[in-house]
């Protein structure tokens, strides 16, 4: 068996995981103390994924990339697989819960992702909400 062949997914045939196969996007606020502590342990976990982009948005700094988005809570995540919204909300501020949470979606086929991006209604509003697909585009949120 070749040892250089990519893993691939059960389901969809595709390779399981691709550069950039995920986002995740932190967004946050410098003057925010549970920020600053969540950053290292924010940046450590994406050492651990080499199919995911991680990016910090600081909520102020780079207002004009939220558009309406209302960030309430800190730190609120963003994380999206290619064109699927996954997980858009607050997120306890313990980078072990972030680790869990994408180790679950990463083992899911593209298509059980899909699905579960369109699962419930409030996740299929996600989906075409112009301001959530924009954060982290090329371009933006950086």
């Amino acid at each position: 068996m070749d040892r250089q062949a990519p893993r691939f997914a059960a389901r969809n045939r595709e390779p399981a995981s691709q550069p950039d196969e995920f986002l995740i996007v932190c967004l946050c606020a410098d003057w925010c103390g549970v920020c600053r502590e969540y950053r290292a342990g924010f940046e450590e976990v994406s050492r651990h994924f080499a199919d995911a982009r991680f990016e910090w948005l600081d909520i102020e700094e780079q207002a004009d990339d939220l558009g309406d988005i209302e960030v309430e809570n800190f730190p609120t995540l963003l994380i999206r697989r290619r064109e699927s919204i996954l997980f858009f909300g607050a997120m306890p501020p313990a980078p072990a819960h972030l680790e869990r949470t994408l180790r679950t979606f990463q083992r899911q086929t593209v298509d059980e992702s899909h699905e579960y991006a369109a699962s419930s209604p409030e996740r299929r509003s996600w989906q075409v909400n112009e301001d959530l697909r924009r954060i982290g585009s090329r371009g933006a949120a950086r």
